[in-house]
């Protein structure tokens, strides 16, 4: 079942689901609105030949800050990794999802490709995969609303949470965006 603004408040107020930082005025019916942070991982083309999933790849993307005096411009078919400023902790029994503001997605922004589901016993920023659709630049402020995240009640809690040693959880407690870890097997 997915957590309505009442149980949200709830369950942030005995400190089961946390957002840090968090603005109450940032909870929807049955979402929260989430921020982007200043930092984005850019693939630099010109380093290696293709992408290898199975191969650590040193420099393949490179970390970039924009500001809001100097905001990222996300060009027409370009991908980058942003993430969110608020760092989210779930407990073992909720898993929460994470989607587009439908206002952005109207202009062509894409906020993820496949990673939109965040575990139970999740812990740290969330890595944005951004994509642009449309046919003009986009930019991109730091601390504009860019999406949201719903929270839904599992039927019981999980035996191994997200973190759990020897689980191979890549991401846990990340801050800035994260570049893919597919290369470490668990």
């Amino acid at each position: 079942m997915v957590l309505s603004d009442r149980s949200i408040k709830e369950q942030m107020m005995t400190g089961r689901i946390r957002i840090e930082p968090f603005d109450p005025d940032d909870i929807q019916p049955s979402s929260v609105d989430l921020h982007l942070s200043s930092g984005f991982q850019v693939f630099r083309n010109s380093r290696y030949p293709y992408i290898d999933p199975t191969r650590e790849q040193a420099g393949l993307m490179e970390l970039v800050s924009a500001t809001e005096g100097e905001p990222f411009v996300l060009h027409p078919g370009e991908f980058v990794l942003g993430a969110t400023i608020e760092r989210i902790v779930l407990p073992d029994d909720i898993v929460a999802r994470l989607e587009g503001k439908s206002s952005l997605g109207r202009l062509g922004l894409l906020i993820h490709s496949t990673a939109g589901y965040v575990d139970p016993g999740w812990d740290g920023t969330l890595t944005l995969e951004l994509s642009n659709v449309a046919n003009l630049p986009i930019v991109l402020t730091p601390g504009m609303p860019i999406g949201q995240i719903s929270f839904s009640k599992m039927t019981t809690p999980v035996d191994r949470p997200y973190g759990t040693p020897g689980l191979g959880s890549r991401y846990q407690g990340q801050v800035d965006p994260t570049p893919s870890r597919s290369f470490k097997r668990s």
